[in-house]
């Protein structure tokens, strides 16, 4: 059973945990690098976790963390936009990813946002299925591209 924990400050040291595992194992899927958080200090990670409009949550399998997410409510008018996802490949094809994706999309339409958007690599065939299977379509950008910078933009509008 996936058990889902929405995380604070003072919880740093979970995120703390998480973070450098998602980027170690797949640093081509954040715009941080492992350089960039390895030796922060205790007070980043929890002003990581203090950003006004924010939500952070955990996702774990028989008592072990496997994933984590995040939300950010946007200056965009009733947008926020899910960051930070990441499932162990230990618990992938689990339904780990489809959790955190209904947690920060709850949080999300309850904080008033009608509209959800996401980044993803390109090229990370899984995590565009598993945002696929949720919902989520290819957005164009004002550009008319359809990705930016090897990234490409999706969305999930509120039914």
């Amino acid at each position: 059973m996936i058990k889902l924990q929405n995380i604070g400050p003072d919880e740093w040291e979970i995120w703390k945990h998480q973070r450098l595992a998602a980027l170690a194992n797949a640093p081509y899927a954040f715009s941080s690098k492992l350089a960039d958080w390895e030796n922060a200090s205790e007070q980043r990670w929890r002003d990581r976790l203090s950003i006004c409009g924010g939500y952070q949550v955990v996702a774990s399998l028989e008592d072990t963390i496997v994933g984590m997410a995040g939300g950010i409510l946007l200056d965009e008018p009733e947008t926020a936009e899910l960051v930070s996802m990441w499932v162990s490949p230990s618990a992938r094809g689990r339904g780990v990813g489809d959790a955190l994706v209904a947690a920060v999309e709850e949080w999300a339409y309850g904080s008033g946002a009608t509209t959800i958007k996401l980044s993803v690599v390109e090229d990370n065939h899984s995590a565009r299925k598993l945002y696929l299977r949720n919902g989520f379509v290819d957005i164009e950008i004002e550009s008319g591209d359809m990705e930016v910078n090897g990234e490409r933009v999706m969305v999930k509008r509120k039914q």
